[in-house]
């Protein structure tokens, strides 16, 4: 399977408008209306597992036809890429950490490479190890305090940049760290093993993950609620255990952004099958080849660009502004790319990677 699958792409690009928006009420301020909050709230941690699943996936259809035919050259020669891919996103995510400390790309350069350790496992390996992550990640916190290098007030890691810090950060407790964060990439990499062009499976797929996402949502909702008995200290302990919230990414909120994902993917590729020629799949289809350029554009452009005109303005922003302009942002990036790709193959930072790497 070497074309394209349009919905992959159209997946994509949804889930880094959702990155955009979360990151921007952040950064640049998230208090006003409930109803604009509540919205925007909707993308936490959910948008960025998207992003990660989606890599496994990319990462399984690039692979699954040598797998099939028992081709060790090619898989050789698709491993490196990809082992080079890791390695290029790794930097170039690190590479502006002093300005955006809160990146995912060098945590997903780590997923990717340790995805290649089972790239020649079988389907239902590949899913116990997810599993045996997820599940093994609340004992974890039992020897490793999740709070150790944080300033929860301003959301700084103390000593990030020294060894010790910075694999704490990597490996447990930073915004998206290996464990288990990893679990997101290798549940998409079971996916795209599967027959993507099986309609049947499809659907099955987005009814399952339908359900499992209502019944988390229904289940968490309401254990907080009845368990705290209106106790506020109880209520965010809780919240924290048994919430949907991203940090700490405890085992409920893990499932959570599984299905979601896998829902969101899953709709996309047939909305891409059934709708190929529209112009808002096409649009959509054509920003999500150009993800890593543009999730790099968000911070660095877009953000830099509202910090150089009133950078004691920061944080201080209404959601409304916020969630306003990370629309008309996501919407630029939609014309670029629509417009860019008319010329060139590849987005600018896409083609930088191809270079380096090939």
């Amino acid at each position: 399977m070497n074309s394209r699958i349009i919905g992959i792409d159209v997946a994509r690009a949804l889930a880094v408008i959702g990155m955009v928006i979360v990151n921007f009420k952040v950064v640049l301020g998230e208090e006003g209306q409930n109803w604009v909050k509540l919205l925007a709230r909707v993308f936490d941690g959910k948008a960025s597992a998207t992003f990660v699943v989606l890599a496994g996936v990319g990462i399984a259809l690039s692979t699954n036809s040598a797998l099939r035919n028992n081709d060790l050259l090619t898989l050789k020669i698709a491993r490196t890429k990809i082992a080079k891919r890791a390695l290029f996103v790794f930097v170039v995510g690190l590479s502006y950490m002093v300005i955006w400390p809160a990146d995912i790309l060098h945590f997903y350069g780590v997923y990717m490479l340790f995805t290649l350790l089972l790239i020649r496992s079988k389907p239902r390996r590949i899913l116990m190890w997810a599993a045996a992550v997820i599940l093994a990640y609340p004992f974890l916190l039992y020897w490793f305090d999740y709070e150790t290098g944080w300033n929860l007030d301003t959301l700084a890691y103390l000593d990030f940049w020294e060894f010790g810090g910075f694999l704490r950060n990597l490996f447990i407790n930073g915004f998206h760290p290996v464990l288990p964060w990893v679990s997101f990439m290798l549940l998409g990499f079971w996916y795209g093993k599967q027959d993507l062009n099986n309609d049947k499976f499809l659907k099955k797929v987005i009814g399952v993950s339908s359900a499992v996402f209502i019944g988390i949502q229904f289940l968490s909702y309401f254990s907080i609620r009845i368990l705290s008995n209106g106790n506020e200290e109880t209520l965010s302990n809780l919240s924290e255990i048994i919430g949907t919230n991203p940090m700490p990414p405890l085992p409920i909120y893990m499932l959570n952004g599984i299905a979601i994902a896998i829902l969101v993917i899953s709709l996309c590729i047939l909305l891409g099958k059934n709708y190929a020629t529209n112009k808002v799949v096409v649009a959509l289809n054509n920003t999500g080849q150009l993800a890593l350029t543009f999730y790099v554009a968000h911070v660095v452009l877009g953000m830099g660009l509202i910090e150089a005109i009133s950078p004691s303005e920061m944080g201080a922003y209404s959601i409304e502004f916020s969630v306003t302009y990370a629309l008309f942002f996501s919407l630029t990036c939609i014309v670029f790319a629509n417009l860019w790709l008319k010329h060139k193959p590849l987005g600018p930072l896409e083609w930088i990677m191809k270079m380096i790497i090939k």
